[in-house]
Formats: structure tokens, sequence, C-alpha cells
């Protein structure tokens, strides 16, 4: 049975992986055409040596994961902070976690630490996010 409502310790998971045309695609849509994103022979250059994706594209799978599973619909995104560790390459698994660490009830809002890990379960992004549900929180 699902439950009601979130509460402090509940966590969720999630896995993603990101392909090179959904990275063309996010630089069509934000004109963020940086080459270390788009072009191999200039990322080969760089300290990462290949393509990375684009932070605010890895970033999204919290959206996601917010607006769509936990909490999931009816959920709005107030506020995220993000750290971004190491980076997201297109082709690789990753898993995205949860965890609430606080309910404001009188707002209906959750604290929710948020992480994007790599198939070595390395950070590749951190972040605090708050989030407000009418039925789920509070």
């Amino acid at each position: 049975m699902k439950k009601e409502k979130l509460e402090v310790g509940d966590t969720c998971t999630h896995n993603v992986s990101f392909t090179q045309d959904e990275v063309k695609k996010f630089a069509a849509l934000t004109k963020d055409t940086n080459p270390i994103h788009l072009d191999e022979a200039y990322a080969s250059g760089t300290v990462f040596k290949r393509p990375i994706v684009h932070g605010y594209l890895s970033g999204a799978v919290f959206s996601k994961v917010f607006g769509t599973l936990f909490p999931g619909i009816g959920t709005i995104y107030l506020y995220q902070e993000m750290k971004f560790r190491r980076p997201v390459y297109t082709g690789e698994k990753y898993i995205a976690t949860f965890e609430v660490t606080e309910i404001v009830e009188e707002k209906n809002r959750a604290n929710i630490y948020c992480q994007l890990l790599n198939s070595e379960n390395k950070v590749c992004i951190e972040g605090q996010a708050t989030v407000m549900h009418l039925e789920k929180i509070g």
C-alpha cells in the first residue's frame, strides 16, 4: 500500500541515463552550445576527455522525480540547491537518490536531500530541495 503522507526519513531512488541526442536538444533549447557538451574533438583536450552532460540537464532528474514520482503529481518545486561534484557523461547509468530531511506541516513543505550517483557510487550532483504538496505533506 502506498503511503499517504511523506515523513522524515522517507527515501526514493530512480535510475537515469542521458543520450548525446538529449544533450543536443538541451543545447538547442537553452542556447548553451559550449563545445564541452557537443564537440568530441574539443572535449578530448579538456580535463574531462570527452563531452559532458550540461549540469542543469543532469539535475533535471530531480524535477522529474518530484513532479511525477516522489511525492508525485501535484508537487510544487520551490527551491533547489545543487553542487556539481563530478562530470556526467552520456551513455552511462546513474541513480538519483532522495531522502526527506524535514517536514514543515503548517506549510505543506518538505526539505529533501538529493544526489545523483555514478556507477561507482560516487556523487556527481548533490543538493537540497524544498517541495510543497497539499495532500502528501503536512
